[in-house]
């Protein structure tokens, strides 16, 4: 599951409809319609809010805002607390050594799946946030899974190396 802090204009489609399907299923685990994922620790940070839902709802609705601009349709439905009237929740903070180690992922995945949107990306200085969140000085976030360059991190300590033979 991949809740990007990243604002989804940066997403290629893959990445924006994966982030819709898994931000579908996160809702559904805060709502309690599902049993599989309710420890993810990407859901901590919602989790965390006054109103989880709401919260995630309007994480939705951005996702949403841009695969319109896109001309892409995502039934706004499936929200179950879309934010009414443009009123959104308080903001989220979000380190800003988690945005640049989701930028590093995102570039990765980029540079094969999108080598175009990544000529075009990989030059900003910085990426900018989803609306929902503030960016605030500090180090990769706790619930992060994956490590800088896109790469899984290692559960455990790494192999040792095998020198030639």
């Amino acid at each position: 599951m991949r809740l990007w802090s990243l604002h989804p204009r940066h997403l290629e489609r893959q990445g924006l409809t994966g982030c819709w399907r898994e931000s579908l299923l996160a809702q559904a685990v805060l709502a309690g319609r599902t049993r599989g994922y309710r420890s993810h620790p990407q859901l901590e940070r919602f989790r965390a809010q006054v109103d989880p839902l709401a919260a995630l709802g309007a994480y939705l609705d951005v996702l949403a805002e841009e695969a319109t601009a896109r001309g892409y349709r995502f039934d706004r439905t499936r929200i179950d607390e879309a934010p009414n009237g443009g009123a959104r929740p308080a903001r989220i903070p979000v380190p800003d050594g988690q945005l640049a180690c989701e930028w590093e992922h995102l570039l990765a995945k980029l540079e094969q799946r999108d080598p175009v949107r990544w000529q075009r990306v990989r030059r900003l200085a910085a990426p900018e946030p989803h609306p929902l969140f503030t960016v605030v000085p500090g180090a990769v976030a706790s619930w992060e899974r994956a490590s800088p360059g896109g790469r899984p991190r290692s559960p455990g300590p790494a192999a040792p190396e095998i020198g030639p033979a």
